[in-house]
């Protein structure tokens, strides 16, 4: 089988496809795209399923030899693409060819960028998903970052298949900004009373900066520090945008590499939809919060969902 022949791995390139659910009675994570924003463009504007697996590569670097050929997409982060020297436009599909070679710069805008390729790589699942996990060293090739020489394989596509290949382009006005204001919607859980009156007013009205001590499995937090009333807690199992404060009161926004249990107090859960926003988001950026009810959470998932297919529909064809 054939594929894509990895260069230069940048800082970290992994595979990752949807993620991994269901297993965390095993003491194993989700997992998955830390931004499913551009994640799922990436797979979309090559007519892939949408957990198609696909690379995710922080802050750029990477660099690619196709050895048949196909078509890619990269969207996220704002990495300057190139094809065998010539810029190339992310956020739309482009053909390549055998032996072509795509490079991708550093990060202008955003963190993590992701590289889908027609298709889909082909890549073995453990437990239900290939993506892959460094810390538990699951997913992926051989459950580590991707190096320098690995083959990427691809299924190779049939001449009817490149003949029929659509690949699409999503208009600007659409693409997501990486640099604006950011205020993560929380929705809080039953230990948020844990924390008194106070406490919680300090959490909402200020601003917290990224920590350079932030990722995939959480995104600490500088600012007030915040004190819980409750001086011991049962260890419990931990949903994905989880804010748990440690003894140094400091929040950490827990993501898809978090740990499957823990014991320190949560004011709750920050939505899915801005988790992602969160991961794009570099070290010192300044963000706040702000709480929301369940059902404010679910209307703006849905609102989300349609969003996405109304987008789909003005997709120009290439």
């Amino acid at each position: 089988m054939s594929g894509f022949r990895i260069e230069q791995p940048g800082l970290l390139c992994t595979l990752q496809d949807q993620g991994r659910f269901g297993q965390s009675r095993l003491g194993l994570t989700s997992a998955g795209p830390a931004d499913g924003h551009a994640f799922r463009w990436a797979n979309a504007l090559l007519g892939n399923t949408s957990g198609s697996c696909a690379l995710e590569i922080t802050l750029g670097g990477l660099q690619l030899s196709a050895e048949q050929d196909g078509a890619i997409a990269v969207c996220g982060a704002a990495v300057p693409l190139s094809i065998n020297g010539k810029p190339k436009a992310l956020w739309q599909g482009h053909a390549v060819k055998a032996g072509d070679r795509i490079e991708l710069g550093m990060a202008t805008s955003g963190v993590r960028a992701y590289l889908a390729v027609a298709g889909g790589f082909c890549v073995p699942e453990q437990f239900g998903s290939c993506a892959t996990v460094l810390r538990e060293g699951i997913g992926g090739l051989d459950g580590g970052k991707l190096t320098a020489g690995q083959l990427l394989p691809v299924t190779k596509p049939t001449a009817a298949t490149m003949a029929s290949l659509q690949l699409f382009a999503l208009p600007e006005r659409f693409w997501p900004d990486y640099q604006s204001p950011l205020a993560l919607r929380l929705i809080e859980g039953y230990q948020c009373e844990d924390f008194s009156v106070a406490e919680r007013q300090r959490f909402y009205q200020h601003q917290y900066q990224i920590s350079p001590k932030s990722d995939r499995m959480g995104y600490r937090l500088q600012g007030p520090a915040l004190q819980c009333q409750r001086s011991s807690l049962l260890s419990e199992g931990i949903c994905y945008g989880a804010v748990q404060v440690p003894p140094d009161g400091q929040p950490i926004v827990l993501l898809c590499d978090r740990q499957t249990l823990g014991g320190y107090p949560k004011l709750g859960s920050v939505l899915s939809i801005d988790c992602w926003q969160l991961a794009q988001r570099p070290a010192g950026f300044e963000l706040q919060f702000t709480a929301i009810s369940m059902e404010q959470a679910h209307n703006l998932l849905h609102l989300q969902e349609q969003r996405f297919w109304q987008q789909h529909s003005q997709l120009e064809v290439l």
